[in-house]
């Protein structure tokens, strides 16, 4: 995925009202950008921080600008568009380099299903072989308290997450695959791990998902300024290697 036209930067000065962040540009003006994500983005939404934004020809936009990268003080690259985590899951589906999700014949994206009014993110399905349900999420929180590169997952409460774990084990107890897929957005984390200081309930929701046996999946792509690409998966707590199989999973 790349980033066309070129982003442009600034420097932060603040976010606020959710979806709004103002940007001090160069020439000494500010700008007003569209963040489209609704988290708590710690460590990603400092004054002061350099970010990098897109700006779209879309006439019916009330803002054209979409904030996009923004750089910790670490150097590390963090990708805070939530759309860009669907973006490239799929496109590294279809380029085959996620080999956990290869061999479908066919990719649906937003297809209503479950019993809480949900739609997946992405659908493969196949004529030999149970669809695969797969559920994304972005991951940006890095623990900068630690320096072995922790990641974590929710950076808040999400009760919009545990409907979806319930929906994904519900897809596989009607005998579906069901895919929870850890976008890792976020060039300084090197392994993650449910936040259960953050939210208990959505660490307890994960381990009786696993049990249940929906697969927990996480990718880091390489972040940069010029786009999003194809790098590889990290350790998801005791899960060594979507690859070769998996220990017991601890997320307390």
């Amino acid at each position: 995925m790349t980033f066309e036209p070129p982003l442009q930067s600034g420097m932060l000065i603040s976010r606020y009202k959710r979806f709004l962040t103002d940007v001090a540009l160069p020439d000494g003006s500010t700008l007003t950008v569209h963040c489209a994500n609704t988290g708590a983005m710690t460590g990603c939404a400092d004054p002061g921080t350099r970010v990098w934004y897109s700006t779209s020809d879309n006439p019916k936009r009330k803002l054209p600008n979409s904030w996009e990268i923004a750089e910790s003080p670490r150097g590390h690259f963090i990708c805070v568009n939530t759309a860009r985590a669907n973006q490239i899951a799929r496109e590294l589906i279809e380029q085959g380099e996620l080999a956990p999700l290869a061999g479908y014949q066919r990719l649906r994206t937003e297809v209503k299903y479950g019993e809480e009014g949900s739609r997946i993110d992405l659908l493969l399905e196949d004529d030999h072989q149970p669809a695969c349900y797969i559920e994304v999420k972005s991951v940006t929180l890095l623990d900068a308290t630690r320096d072995d590169g922790m990641g974590y997952f929710p950076d808040a409460v999400t009760t919009r997450g545990a409907k979806h774990l319930r929906e994904l084990m519900a897809m596989k107890a009607a005998g579906h695959r069901a895919v929870l897929l850890f976008m890792v957005l976020h060039s300084g984390i090197e392994k993650m791990q449910a936040a259960s200081h953050i939210d208990p309930d959505y660490s307890l929701l994960i381990e009786q998902a696993v049990r249940a046996g929906v697969e927990i999946l996480a990718y880091r792509p390489h972040v940069g300024v010029n786009g999003l690409s194809a790098q590889g998966f990290i350790p998801f707590a005791g899960v060594t290697s979507p690859l070769m199989g998996r220990d017991e999973i601890s997320v307390g």
